[in-house]
This record gives C-alpha cells, structure tokens and sequence, in this order.
C-alpha cells in the first residue's frame, strides 16, 4: 500500500467507518432492507408478522382486548361485527374479540406444548433407530409403524379418553403423542444420511466415543429437516388442539378457546355467521402463516424460494 492510498480523498475527509456512523443511518437502512423482503417475500414477511402477533396476543391479550371475555351484556346480544364490536357479540353479549384473543392465550400454549412433545420425543427415537440400527431399528420402527396406522384425531381422542376430559394439557399431551411417529421417520432418515458421511466414518475411525460421535457429529447435522417441521408441526398442533376443544375436549365453558368458540356458534350459522366464521378464520390464517414460514424454512435449506 502507497501513501496515496491513504491520502485523504478530493473533499479532505476521509470516509466514515460503518460502525462510526450513527443509529439513524443503520434504522435507514435496516428499514431499507426490510421494505426490500417486503417486495421480493410479501407472504413471508406477512407471515411472520401475523404468527408475531399471535404470540404476543397469548402472553398479553390485555394490548389488543382490554375487555373482560366473560362480561355478560343481554342487551347486545348477537350483534353484528361493527367498530365497538370488531368480531361482533355472542349469545350471551360477550365481546367475541376479547374471547378469541384472550382464547389465544389457552390455544397456543397447547400447541406449543404439542409440539415439544412431537419433536423431542421423535427426534429421540428417531435418533436411536438411526445409529444404533439392528434390532433398535425394528423395534422402534414397529412402534412408529404402528402409530401411523392409526389417524393422528383418532389417536388423539383415544388418548384423551385414557387422559381425562376438561385438561387443555391432556389435549396437549394427546396431540403431541399423535406426532411423534412422523418426526421419529424424518430424523432417522436424516441420521442414516449423516452416520455415512466421511468426517462421521473419520471420528470413529480416530476413536471417538459413540457418544461423543452422535452428539458432535451426528445430531446436529441430522437437525436441520427437524427444524423445517417445527413450524409445520405447530400448524398442525394448532389445528389438532382447536378441533379437539371443537369436539368437546379441552377447556370447558365459559373459558374461551379458538375450538369452543366455533363450536358455540354453529348453532347460529344462518343468523349469526361470524360466532363461528372470525374465530375460524383467525384459525385458519395462523395455521397458513405456520406452513408459509416452514415452507419458506425448507427453502433457506434446499436453497430453494
């Protein structure tokens, strides 16, 4: 490098270094490069803000309905959707949209629950099945085998049968144990992958442990088509558990929840549409917004948009 090269330019300073510059110029340019997602992933980006908002809706329905679900109002009962009533009132005068939000805050934690169940349990199984093989691998497999033959509702009822009534956790667990087989397949598939690559075949040929192997080597490259089903697996979870408490399972009257409130308002389809047809939408936004991001998930992965 020359003198000239660290001359300082025509205008006589020399350029600021990014970190020298101020928090104006980098919120400028991360809204830049925001807006930029925007145009190129508009599903994406809009997925993630509404899975966003449902998630902050659950710790703390208080910011978008201040209002007391329970609050009985006879007077306006079985209003329409309007600016004092966005999803409209229930029979009893409830304000629906303080019930399908404060019903977020029962929904979402059980699908969360569903899904740590789902993953950690599958994952598990489906790691021993993978490295260990053998009779390990029939075993386990059978198991799996045996699981998927049955529908994943049918299972889940079957279980919260065994569980109990009423527990939105037994629904939890119920929906969770339905999951397992589909995640214990994925990671083995994704183990057997691994376990023959040549840095998995060069650990154990310069005398690792098999422990030290799977967790080093093999489990964290075995994690990534895992992680794609997280969010496909949350979407079904959400699903699972709404259906489950639209059948009667789960949290009882008057506690809302996203099934139970499209529930009671079947009955009133043809005078009173929005009892059943808001709270199922929102269902149904959230459970597109988790398959959007696990699409978009897989794609990062493969490479793929």
């Amino acid at each position: 490098m020359s003198v000239t090269d660290l001359a300082p330019p025509a205008g006589g300073r020399l350029p600021e270094p990014e970190s020298a510059r101020g928090p104006g110029l980098r919120l400028r340019a991360g809204l830049r490069g925001l807006a930029g997602l925007l145009r190129r992933r508009p599903g994406l980006v809009l997925s993630l803000l509404w899975v966003g908002v449902v998630v902050v809706a659950a710790v703390a329905p208080s910011l978008f309905a201040p209002g007391d679900p329970l609050a009985v109002d006879t007077a306006a009962r079985l209003r329409a959707p309007s600016p004092d009533h966005p999803f409209g009132t229930d029979r009893l005068g409830r304000d629906l949209f303080d019930e399908t939000v404060h019903g977020t805050g029962r929904t979402l934690p059980a699908a969360v629950l569903a899904t740590v169940i789902g993953l950690g349990a599958g994952s598990v199984l489906g790691l021993l099945a993978g490295f260990l093989r053998g009779a390990a691998d029939l075993v386990i497999m059978r198991l799996v085998d045996v699981l998927l033959a049955v529908p994943g509702l049918l299972l889940a009822l079957m279980l919260v049968s065994v569980l109990g009534k009423g527990d939105t956790v037994d629904v939890a667990v119920a929906i969770g144990v339905a999951a397992i087989a589909s995640t214990a397949r994925v990671m083995r598939a994704e183990v057997l992958r691994v376990s023959g690559s040549g840095f998995v075949e060069a650990a154990r040929t310069g005398g690792a442990r098999r422990v030290r192997v799977v967790l080093r080597h093999v489990l964290p490259n075995s994690m990534g088509p895992v992680w794609v089903l997280t969010m496909l697996l949350f979407g079904e979870a959400i699903l699972g558990v709404t259906t489950m408490s639209f059948l009667g399972f789960g949290a009882q009257p008057p506690t809302p929840e996203w099934g139970s409130l499209v529930s009671s308002g079947r009955d009133f389809l043809g005078s009173a549409w929005w009892l059943s047809i808001l709270p199922g939408t929102v269902v149904a936004l959230t459970v597109l917004a988790a398959n959007r991001v696990s699409r978009a998930l897989d794609g990062e992965r493969t490479g793929l948009r």
